[in-house]
């Protein structure tokens, strides 16, 4: 493997192509007209243009251009084609390298309800629930496992297209409005049910194998604060999860994989119920978002780990050990102020977090146009501290110095979640930000305006501690400028 091409865009494309120089691969990155000057760009070793209106999805003109580059290896990264199994055979099938598991893995978990079905044989605990083609049969279904209850897209995920049903009398409504919306993001309308269950947490853990049967889990992640099913942090280890528990959470995980022959890096999403319990909800056949928390206490990078698999090589190692604790919370361009709706537009001021411990996987630089295309993540914000408490309070500073100005930020927003006495005490379940909403919200966000405000500040201060130091006048010579004296006079000192 020499030239990889990353089938991607944004934050993700930077990180995948970081890992791939590092490597001594070659990094080839695509863009649509409208990325042309993306940080993604900038950050390959080249980049080819798609023409197709399908952009990032057309798995055809994706594949052309990965034969014109002279490509031996295609990832993926996450969404776009990253969970398309056809995808991943036409790379097979034109001598590309798939980066990521085996189609048939892919094509296994890629409808929820086949999932469900293949994990119940393995001896996965699943949700109660079922099919829900017809509304007589999602009411047949619902009566059986009793409301509420959750319809989900069979195909797809991301938490598009849930909806919560609490009563009979909402059903059909909500069976068409989901099924529209399914339609809309993953051109399928079929739709199922899972009991819903009150005051549970989201928790996953993380898989990597290889091509020799080797599966080892990497731990769990802790992604129950969530805004209309989309997680915004993500925490390891979960604050609430036994040894006891996370033990059999892991060996499930593995058995599951290893029941369709997976390798490459893997997720089972679980719910935690209060009592203790857990249930399957699903299986991500890529790269998780939130995989750099995973990174953080393992001390692995799973990019690396992913190209090495599909190389060929084993893993080398039987178990992983975790040290201290890592969070991670998403940044986007919207509005908390204003529903949360995506705020496209320039960048004018971006001052990223830094210092120990801090990771800021970020798509943009200042200057760069935030597009109303696609998603409005402009960065992963991670860190990691001793422990619990030493990464959260590392979190809350890091977000205390991160900038952005030009457009709107759920910055304010995520520092008001971390603060919250709440989850400072690990006491919180997927509905948290939706019962804590009116709270999040009461503060009003530092306005982009009052970030200019505070930057120009910060400016006027360098230069005065700059005018605090000595004025060259001549060679070999300086002097104190008039401002400093004047102040030293008027202040005897």
């Amino acid at each position: 493997m020499k030239r990889v091409l990353i089938a991607n865009r944004g934050e993700i494309s930077v990180r995948i192509s970081r890992t791939l120089r590092e490597l001594g691969l070659e990094a080839i990155a695509l863009n649509t007209p409208e990325d042309r000057h993306a940080l993604h760009v900038r950050s390959a070793d080249r980049a080819f243009e798609l023409r197709s209106a399908r952009g990032y999805l057309d798995a055809t003109e994706v594949i052309d251009v990965a034969r014109r580059a002279g490509c031996d290896a295609v990832h993926p990264g996450y969404g776009f084609l990253s969970e398309n199994a056809e995808f991943a055979t036409a790379c097979i099938g034109a001598g590309l390298c798939f980066i990521g598991p085996p189609p048939q893995a892919i094509t296994a978990m890629g409808s929820k309800q086949r999932a469900r079905a293949a994990m119940a044989a393995a001896g996965v605990p699943i949700i109660p629930g079922g099919d829900a083609h017809t509304l007589l049969e999602a009411s047949a279904t619902a009566a059986r496992v009793g409301y509420p209850i959750l319809l989900k897209p069979t195909d797809g995920g991301g938490g598009k297209g849930m909806r919560l049903v609490h009563a009979e009398s909402e059903l059909e409504q909500a069976l068409e409005r989901t099924r529209s919306e399914a339609q809309n993001a993953f051109g399928s309308d079929a739709v199922y049910i899972e009991k819903a269950i009150r005051g549970a947490r989201h928790v996953e853990i993380q898989i990597l194998g290889d091509q020799h049967g080797n599966i080892v889990h990497l731990f769990e992640r802790d992604c129950s604060i969530q805004r209309r099913h989309q997680k915004i942090v993500e925490e390891t280890p979960c604050p609430v999860l036994s040894p006891e528990t996370l033990a059999q959470m892991a060996e499930v995980a593995v058995r599951g994989a290893a029941s369709i022959g997976y390798f490459s890096t893997g997720t089972f999403e679980f719910l935690l119920a209060p009592d203790g319990s857990f249930y399957f909800l699903e299986m991500n056949t890529r790269l998780q978002v939130e995989h750099p928390i995973t990174e953080l206490v393992t001390g692995l990078d799973l990019v690396r780990e992913m190209v090495r698999i599909a190389d060929g090589a084993a893993l080398g190692f039987e178990q992983v050990t975790r040290r201290g604790a890592a969070i991670e919370v998403r940044l986007y361009a919207e509005d908390p102020e204003n529903g949360f709706l995506p705020s496209p537009g320039s960048i004018s001021l971006l001052r990223p977090a830094a210092g120990p411990f801090v990771r800021d996987d970020s798509g943009v630089f200042e200057g760069a146009q935030v597009s109303a295309s696609y998603d409005p993540l402009l960065a992963k914000l991670a860190v990691w501290g001793a422990d619990r408490g030493a990464a959260l309070a590392r979190m809350s500073r890091a977000l205390s110095d991160y900038a952005v100005g030009g457009i709107r930020s759920n910055i304010a927003f995520l520092a008001r979640v971390i603060a919250h006495p709440d989850f400072v005490r690990g006491v919180y379940d997927i509905d948290f930000v939706a019962q804590k909403l009116s709270e999040l919200l009461a503060e009003p966000a530092v306005t982009t305006e009052t970030r200019l405000l505070l930057a120009a500040a910060a400016a006027v201060a360098a230069h005065s501690q700059a005018e605090l130091t000595h004025r060259k006048v001549a060679p070999g010579g300086s002097e104190l400028s008039p401002w400093v004296r004047a102040q030293r006079s008027e202040l005897k000192w």
